[in-house]
Order: C-alpha cells, then sequence, then structure tokens
C-alpha cells in the first residue's frame, strides 16, 4: 500500500493518508481484539446515521494490524479555535450541537459505559475503598442508555471545506448516560490546560440539555479513575487526584 503523507502520529499509531483513504496503523501495543472492536465500534455509529468517515477495510500493513476509513479532507475544531479566537463562542456552540446529537442515538449492541468503565476501575492505582466506591456509584448510574463517544474533544471534530463537520475517533465508543461523557470531555478541557473552555463547556452543555451541572460533575470521579489506566505522568497524577479529591455528595471539587 502506498501512503502520500502522515496525516497524525499519536502513541501506538500512525494514520496515514492513501489516496481517498485514511489508514491508521497499529503498532504491538494494540492486540487483534482492540482493532476488530473498533472497527466494530466505528461500523455500529455508522448505522446511527451520525456523520463520521466510513470504515472501508480491515487488514494489515507490513505485518501491523490497520483500519482503512474514508478520508476527509478539512481542519479539526481544535486548530480552527486556536487560529481563530474571536470565534469561539460559535465553535462551542457548534461542539456540544455535535455531543447532543451523538447523545440522541441509540445503538444498543454497543458495550455499556457502566460495564466498561467497572472493569478499568478495577485496575486503577487507588485505595481498594476508593474503587469500591466509584463501582458503587457506577451501578447506581440511571438509564436510558445512548450513544456515548467517551473521547470527544475539539481534535475529534473535522470541519470539510464546505462547513460540514465529521466526528472522528470511535474506538471508545459505548451506550450509557450522557452526563458520564459530558464529564469525560469536561476532564479533557482541563487536561489540556484550558480550564476556561472546560467552563465554558459544562456551562453550555447543560444549558443546552436542560440539567444540572452537578449532574455531570458528580461523575468526574468516576471518570477520572477509568481514564487514569491508559494514561502516564502529570496526566495521571491530575486524573488520579480528581478521583480522590471530589466531593461525592455536592458534586464540586474539593481544591
Amino acid at each position: 500500500m502506498k501512503f502520500d503523507r502522515i496525516l497524525a502520529a499519536r502513541k501506538g499509531k500512525i494514520v496515514y493518508q492513501s489516496g481517498n483513504a485514511a489508514v491508521k496503523v497499529f503498532d504491538e501495543s494494540y492486540s487483534k481484539s482492540d482493532i476488530l472492536n473498533e472497527a466494530l465500534n466505528q461500523a455500529r455509529i455508522e448505522e446511527t446515521g451520525l456523520a463520521i468517515p466510513k470504515i472501508l477495510e480491515v487488514g494489515t500493513v507490513d505485518g501491523k494490524w490497520a483500519l482503512s476509513l474514508e478520508y476527509i479532507e478539512g481542519r479539526t475544531l481544535a486548530s480552527l479555535m486556536t487560529e481563530q479566537p474571536e470565534k469561539k463562542d460559535e465553535y462551542m456552540a457548534l461542539f456540544v450541537s455535535l455531543q447532543r446529537q451523538i447523545h440522541s442515538k441509540k445503538a444498543p449492541l454497543l458495550t455499556t459505559l457502566k460495564d466498561k468503565m467497572t472493569r478499568k476501575i478495577s485496575y486503577a492505582e487507588l485505595a481498594a475503598t476508593v474503587r469500591y466506591d466509584l463501582q458503587v456509584k457506577l451501578r447506581e448510574m440511571p438509564g436510558p442508555s445512548y450513544v456515548c463517544h467517551c473521547d470527544f474533544s475539539p481534535s475529534n471534530i473535522l470541519i470539510r471545506d464546505d462547513g460540514t463537520p465529521f466526528i472522528l475517533d470511535w474506538s471508545h465508543a459505548t451506550q450509557g448516560n450522557p452526563c458520564v461523557d459530558a464529564a469525560i470531555t469536561y476532564i479533557l478541557f482541563l487536561l489540556s490546560g484550558h480550564g476556561s473552555l472546560a467552563e465554558a463547556y459544562l456551562s453550555l452543555f447543560c444549558e443546552k440539555s436542560g440539567i444540572d451541572p452537578k449532574s455531570v460533575l458528580k461523575w468526574v470521579p468516576v471518570a477520572a479513575a477509568s481514564k487514569s489506566i491508559k494514561t502516564e505522568g502529570a496526566d495521571k497524577a491530575f486524573l488520579l487526584s480528581l478521583a480522590n479529591t471530589v466531593d461525592y455528595q455536592n458534586g464540586g471539587i474539593k481544591q
């Protein structure tokens, strides 16, 4: 397979352009089941009608597992927000609107958010009592279940030249409570060092969804503990601190 250029390079994977395809090539840290699960998630999300790159093929490149997806020409919402700060309110409104579109969909064959987080938290580097409390909280997660992206950030939104937005990277997709998905996004903004954007996002998401911000914030410790599993260094320490320092009753972060 001939590659035209590198589109993105992340830990454990590189995305190349090859003609009309974007080919994501994984290293040996990803198992066959990881790749097949991501492909299955992508296919199930396609069936919801959301605007996402269509999956074209699952195969190997030089002995490494690879996923070929439809190549979409465009700019990420993250880059547009950086380059055009005067449009931050417009871009945030689009961002929240897209997430609410995701939360309007159902995909009953996806893994449940509750099961996935329960499993991940069992490996978190937290005191056993904290892990237990978080897993009890998860068992009490209210329904119904809607599609949750679980890695929804501006870098995973691609805006085509004609203005059409596409949502990328469905490897973490589950079905569950949208408030938990919003808590993950809130944490992603914090991890990127954009505390003001995190608060702006939370305010707008809750306003448009008609929910109390506490309904999102109370899931921050659960989301942080779950996300800490495949994170290292300062980010991992920050996530573990969130898991340990959140006021579970009132939904506010203890400073």
